[in-house]
């Protein structure tokens, strides 16, 4: 992949402000998109779009393939009339700087059950020949998908494996009777996954147009409890009993003293050789129609993973086995063609891993708050003058503290060694000023900078914490009046000055 020198911000949907809790792809969105333009970045960034369950991480999706019903704007589907004005009479006390997802699975999901109903009523009947077209050429992961939401629903929300054991299994015969019996509820699924489609092709027309391309991740793993482990079982580590035998994490590193344990079945990769990596080649495909530029999370489990034993504690007692990474890759590359593809190959990085990255050309990832730790620190890779062309540049990323908040909490070694480096002095107020500038000086072809950055936000505004849980992690959201036109102006004067 061939970036030209460009820059861009790092934001997920659910941070945009918006008058329902939660951000939106609507009006909000397009005007992020303005301000992306007015401060002259040509990227925009987003974590994973899928539908989040438990934990609210967008990297623990029911699907890696649909789309998340939160996002869906509901001022558009009012002036489409699939929801009315009595429907927004009574609204919750939704919080401007700060996403409720408990409130938001009941509340939305029933102004979306609502907009539904409409259709099916005969409101916006424009959308039928789409609508039809949308299941036709989605149908691959859509009926599976659709299905998996209406049974784990009909089971009380339980995970699939706690199903009862013939549709667990997927006889054929107890699927045909679920598909009977649930068709309402499916072909509901199958609408709202319609209507978040069609926004969000809407926002990326809107992005292209003014000279902007999406940044989407995809996680390696799926998560447990998702569609694409329940139908596609035979290529993971499952028992009789859709137990996983083997699941996911990584080792003791810098964020956690125990490793992280993320619980996400592993996958076989010798049943997906049988097959050619069909589902990888799909899974490229559906991330295709998503973004722009995709970003692998955890890029390194392309060539080993770290094995952790079901059940387990914590991830300290694992192992690392090595994964078909180049062949998965060239199976893709046969069938799709060369790929847009950034690798996040944070962490315990080893020969393998580089020879990976480079033999495919995608650009690594560097971020600047790793740079400036220990004591011989001018050895470190991360450091800008150490940095690569064919590579991206963060100042931190989702699972780091915003850069004020690192700067406040930051070793005093590391203070001084960015003292040292810089010859410069900076106060709380201007750290991050400081090293976002260094962000775009620096060789790396791409530089992108969190939003929360650019407002210079500390702590409070940190998107998540690794190896937590709890109502702090993926809930920030900006408000309106945070997007100055200074703050724009400021930027593409930077972006021009360093040739971005």
């Amino acid at each position: 992949m061939t970036i030209s020198r460009s820059s861009g911000i790092l934001l997920h949907p659910t941070s945009l402000p918006g008058p329902y809790g939660i951000g939106e792809l609507g009006a909000e969105a397009r005007h992020f998109i303005d301000w992306l333009s007015a401060a002259g970045q040509h990227y925009w960034q987003v974590m994973p779009l899928g539908p989040t369950g438990y934990g609210d991480s967008p990297y623990q999706a029911f699907s890696a393939f649909a789309g998340n019903p939160y996002l869906i704007d509901l001022a558009t589907l009012r002036a489409e009339g699939l929801l009315a004005e009595a429907d927004f009479a009574a609204l919750p006390p939704f919080d401007a700087g700060k996403v409720d997802f408990g409130l938001q699975y009941v509340w939305r999901n029933q102004m979306l059950e609502r907009a539904y109903a409409a259709f099916v009523g005969g409101a916006a009947s424009a959308l039928r020949p789409d609508f039809e077209a949308f299941k036709a050429a989605e149908q691959a992961w859509l009926d599976d998908y659709a299905l998996f939401t209406a049974l784990k629903d009909a089971h009380g929300g339980l995970p699939w494996n706690a199903w009862q054991p013939a549709v667990r299994d997927r006889q054929p015969e107890a699927l045909a009777q679920a598909r009977e019996s649930l068709s309402a509820a499916t072909e509901r699924v199958k609408f709202i996954q319609f209507l978040f489609f069609r926004q969000w092709n809407a926002i990326r027309e809107y992005a292209r147009a003014r000279g902007i391309q999406v940044i989407g991740d995809i996680p390696i793993f799926v998560a447990m409890d998702s569609s694409d482990a329940w139908a596609n079982r035979e290529q993971f580590y499952f028992d009789d009993q859709g137990q996983p035998t083997v699941v996911a994490g990584v080792p003791p590193d810098y964020f956690s003293e125990t490793g992280q344990l993320w619980g996400n079945p592993l996958y076989n990769w010798d049943a997906m050789r049988t097959q050619g990596y069909r589902w990888w080649i799909e899974r490229f495909q559906g991330s295709l129609k998503l973004y722009d530029v995709i970003r692998i999370d955890h890029f390194r489990g392309f060539a080993a993973y770290w094995e952790i034993p079901f059940p387990a504690e914590t991830a300290v007692h694992g192992r690392w086995v090595p994964a078909p990474g180049h062949e998965m890759f060239a199976a893709v590359r046969e069938a799709l063609g060369d790929l847009p593809i950034i690798a996040e190959d944070l962490g315990v990085i080893t020969p393998d891993v580089e020879q990976l990255r480079d033999d495919f050309g995608f650009p690594g990832m560097a971020v600047l708050q790793f740079a400036f730790g220990g004591g011989d620190f001018s050895v470190n890779d991360f450091l800008p003058h150490n940095l690569r062309e064919n590579q991206v540049v963060y100042t931190g990323t989702h699972d780091n503290d915003t850069t004020r908040g690192w700067w406040v909490h930051a070793f005093e070694q590391e203070k001084h060694n960015f003292r040292v480096y810089t010859h410069s002095d900076p106060s709380e107020d201007t750290f991050a000023a400081a090293l976002t500038r260094l962000a775009f000086e620096s060789r790396a072809q791409l530089a992108v900078v969190p939003l929360q950055d650019i407002l210079n936000l500390g702590t409070e505004a940190r998107m998540n914490l690794p190896g937590t849980t709890g109502d702090h992690n993926w809930t920030w959201r900006y408000r309106a009046a945070d997007l100055r036109p200074d703050l724009a102006a400021g930027l593409r004067a930077l972006t021009e000055e360093t040739g971005r």
